[in-house]
């Protein structure tokens, strides 16, 4: 397995679309990533398509994941792409650019330290918060507050991942923005002790 680096790590046969990567990130086989920021120590595990979203610090993207899959004009006569994408049916017809900036107005957001499941999908337009976890096969249709496990389709609560009080300690704190070498010197702490512990140690 290849050492991750301040280089972002595109593995062959993942495709990288006018997108900006962070350092230590990795984008597996057979990911698709357009028009998307990826932060800091974030992956996808391959078998993704991820638009117009921007992903924080040390997501963690399951494979087979799908954020911001496109939406149709539902609200018109037809929904289907002939409309929008004209110039492949037709000699001299354009490409409606209103509606690709419609799509691309309506961005997912996606938090530091998240873990989205496998095979789970995240609509338009939904932010998944600081430290949440989508479990595998969620459809997400509304944004998911931080700390909080959600799973079904459509996505509902499960439970909190922490108590609120340890959630917003855990912000306030934003381990995720330490440098490289103060997260190694942490890393015993982050392995053994708990939750509570390592916020009194670090003074979060």
């Amino acid at each position: 397995m290849a050492k991750l680096s301040e280089t972002p790590l595109v593995h062959e046969g993942a495709r990288v679309v006018d997108c900006r990567l962070g350092r230590y990130t990795e984008v597996m086989a057979g990911a698709l990533l357009v028009r998307t920021e990826m932060d800091d120590y974030s992956y996808v595990a391959g078998n993704n398509d991820v638009t117009d979203s921007r992903i924080g610090k040390f997501a963690n993207i399951a494979s087979g994941v799908r954020i911001n899959p496109g939406n149709h004009p539902h609200w018109r006569a037809s929904q289907h792409h002939f409309m929008y994408r004209a110039s492949d049916y037709w000699d001299g017809a354009e490409d409606e650019a209103a509606f690709f900036e419609w799509r691309r107005g309506q961005p997912c957001l996606i938090g530091h330290d998240t873990w989205i499941g496998h095979n789970a999908v995240v609509l338009a337009g939904v932010t998944v918060g600081t430290g949440a976890i989508v479990g595998a096969g969620a459809v997400v249709s509304k944004d998911v507050a931080p700390y909080t496990v959600v799973g079904g389709v459509a996505a509902a609560p499960i439970k909190r991942r922490h108590p609120e009080a340890v959630a917003e300690r855990l912000m306030a704190l934003a381990w995720w923005d330490w440098d490289h070498e103060a997260i190694l010197a942490a890393l015993p702490d982050f392995r053994a002790l708990s939750v509570e512990a390592f916020l009194e140690k670090y003074g979060g």
